[in-house]
């Protein structure tokens, strides 16, 4: 997959999953409809039937400034041969959340991240599911890992990120009539399911909602939203979580907003559980609203000429994004021929190479999202 595209440069890769690849890229002009930099998802079209799938629910999602950007798709050639299918997507310089509270671990009251950056997150992935179920799409893979950290663009000189959401691959149109609910497929990562996902194979937005609720303890823990009980198998975990009497177990030391906000999410019965638009209300997120918050952009269609100044890096942070200036020189025909090698002596890749590669670094069950058929 050493090729690049039309208006982007292929760079190093910085992460790998069950769809493909994922890679740095660049924006071969400095002013264009791309950012300076992107990450590109690549797998080979015989295989990225989950990546189209992606591509056509984000194309549906753009508007909110708590949703991945998605700034096209493309089809390369292969250093093989191959045909290679690309998503140009917007690029998390913050890495994910699941690796900013393996960071952060102790840094809390109960061992996770302050309850200030807990409500600040938590509040964006509302107002980013508020987004996706108005849409009529539930997510049901919302974890640490597909929750990515993106500059803010109007905090200053302050390095703050905001929380979006990403990884779209396993989400699903919301069933609008009430009746045959029932979904042959069940989609997600053991610890984040719930109940009525693992019992009835039901998976409608409240299920994002219980599997926001586990996100939120995890921050708060910076543990798996079921303790020690994480180191079930999954088959353990499933009939662990289809217990009638089985709940996550509040942290002490928390703040009472914080268990009452827990509460509202984590209830078994979905009908009880409270909505994205509800939970914006709640208590936890007194004087949330401060300055940290996305930009609402006027996004468009993909592919709309956007320009570096609509980016989402600050200003001062741009000329370090982009490659040196004797490769910004190079012409589109011969960048078209750059080796993919040559991206290992950029600056730029030392400083932007925080995803983790996660293959292997975890269990399975925690870190896989599973759609059994």
């Amino acid at each position: 997959m050493e090729t690049h595209g039309a208006q982007w440069v292929r760079g190093p890769i910085i992460g790998r999953g069950s769809f493909g690849s994922v890679y740095l890229a660049y924006s071969k002009k400095p002013y264009s409809y791309l950012p300076p930099a992107m990450a590109v998802k690549s797998a080979e079209v015989s295989d990225s039937a989950s990546l189209q799938k992606e591509v056509e629910v984000l194309k549906n999602l753009q508007g909110s400034p708590y949703v991945i950007r998605c700034f096209g798709e493309e089809t390369t050639i292969g250093a093989n041969g191959e045909m290679v299918y690309n998503v140009l997507l917007e690029y998390a310089s913050g890495g994910s959340l699941d690796t900013l509270i393996k960071k952060s671990k102790s840094s809390g009251v109960c061992g996770g991240l302050p309850e200030l950056d807990v409500r600040r997150y938590a509040r964006h992935l509302l107002l980013g599911l508020a987004h996706i179920h108005q849409s009529g799409y539930v997510h049901c893979d919302l974890k640490p890992d597909n929750i990515l950290l993106v500059p803010c663009r109007n905090c200053g000189s302050m390095t703050k990120f905001v929380a979006k959401i990403g990884d779209f691959g396993l989400a699903k149109r919301e069933r609008q009539s009430k009746k045959a609910k029932f979904d042959h497929c069940l989609r997600g990562t053991a610890p984040y399911l719930a109940p009525e996902v693992v019992v009835n194979r039901v998976q409608e937005a409240p299920a994002d909602i219980w599997a926001l609720g586990c996100v939120v303890l995890e921050m708060l823990t910076g543990g798996s939203p079921w303790g020690s009980d994480s180191n079930l198998t999954a088959e353990e975990l499933f009939n662990k979580i289809a217990d009638s009497g089985a709940l996550p177990k509040t942290p002490i030391g928390i703040s009472n907003e914080a268990k009452d906000f827990l509460k509202r999410c984590l209830v078994r019965n979905p009908m009880f559980r409270f909505t994205a638009d509800m939970l914006l209300d709640h208590p936890f997120f007194g004087g949330c609203e401060d300055g940290y918050d996305a930009v609402e952009e006027d996004v468009g269609e993909v592919g709309q000429a956007i320009g570096v100044g609509s980016s989402c890096w600050p200003e001062d942070e741009l000329s370090s994004l982009l490659v040196p200036a004797d490769w910004c020189s190079v012409s589109d025909e011969d960048s078209d021929s750059l080796p993919c090698s040559g991206f290992e002596d950029f600056k730029v890749y030392a400083r932007l190479h925080q995803v983790e590669d996660k293959v292997g670094n975890e269990s399975s069950m925690r870190r896989g999202a599973v759609c059994f058929c």
